[in-house]
């Protein structure tokens, strides 16, 4: 790995290139909750489903746009993370802005691919111990080893290799066991790595219970659904729901920046008039305090961090 000069504006456009993944991770996150979430509810308070077939094939497949769109997500803030941080070199040409929206087409046109085959199968079906409409796991066998595989277990190899390669190279850098170059990595660099890589196993946590379920009905059905017990199964399926809530904790948690916008929210929410008066400070404070060309050349060229 070679060294590389990256100037505040570079800095600032890869950080830019990171974000977009992380908000189209936060949509698909907020999809369940618009509309699957309070069909639920209603669902729970009736204790039946009372919306229909069509609302119920809805609510299955935006659960499953939510839940697929999430994990190829986080597998492409990984891919993201290892190139930013393993190959630096390579970043520049392979995450510009062009590059970086059409692998978020990509990423939900795959969420796509993956979701359209259960109107053909029929797996979206209603189950009363949830309360839901979602994926049926016992009603094609070949189709739900597929799910798995592609949903949880490739994604979950790729993250895995990205962010062991990641943790490698951050010891290396630490002990100052790389002699081929001076590489430093900032403080910054880590602390986004570490929320991402929490954000992966809080993930693999919420939903691997549910998947190794449905992989072990899909080998062997007729020995294996006996032998699992409701509670377990309604408590893997809620402890996956739970997971579309987590990721706004772990970024309010572990991001400063986010700390202090939940903050000002919650500030707002309580004094609404504070959240005019802010928005106004910032229109005319960022005009006031813009910096010159000048300023902001001299600055780049003072600011440069080796990586």
């Amino acid at each position: 790995m070679g060294c590389i000069k990256r100037t505040v504006n570079e800095i600032l456009q890869e950080r830019y290139h990171c974000n977009l993944f992380v908000v189209s991770l936060s949509v698909a996150d907020l999809v369940v909750a618009i509309y699957p979430y309070p069909l639920i509810l209603s669902a729970i308070f009736h204790n039946d489903w009372t919306m229909g077939d069509i609302h119920c094939q809805i609510s299955g497949f935006l659960m499953g746009l939510s839940v697929i769109g999430s994990i190829f997500n986080i597998t492409a803030i990984a891919i993201n993370r290892y190139c930013y941080i393993c190959h630096s070199l390579w970043y520049d040409k392979l995450f510009n802005l062009k590059n970086t929206y059409c692998y978020l087409c990509l990423t939900w046109l795959l969420t796509l691919v993956a979701i359209v085959p259960n109107f053909f199968v029929g797996s979206l079906q209603y189950d009363r111990r949830i309360y839901s409409c979602t994926f049926t796991q016992t009603v094609n066998m070949s189709y739900t080893i597929a799910v798995v595989a592609i949903h949880f277990i490739i994604p979950l190899t790729i993250v895995t290799f990205c962010y062991l390669r990641i943790w490698i190279l951050v010891i290396q850098v630490k002990h100052r066991v790389r002699q081929d170059c001076n590489q430093r990595l900032r403080s910054e660099d880590i602390r986004n790595f570490l929320t991402m890589f929490v954000v992966f196993v809080l993930f693999a946590v919420c939903w691997g219970p549910l998947n190794l379920i449905g992989l072990a009905v899909s080998i062997n059905p007729s020995k294996i659904v006996p032998w699992i017990p409701e509670w377990l199964f309604v408590v893997s399926y809620f402890m996956a729901y739970f997971n579309s809530c987590l990721n706004a904790v772990i970024y309010g948690l572990l991001n400063q920046n986010f700390r202090n916008e939940y903050k000002r929210i919650l500030m707002a929410l309580r004094t609404p008039r504070l959240l005019f008066v802010d928005w106004s400070k910032g229109g005319t404070e960022g005009a006031k305090s813009k910096p010159s060309l000048a300023v902001t050349n001299n600055n780049n060229n003072q600011a440069e961090i080796d990586l």
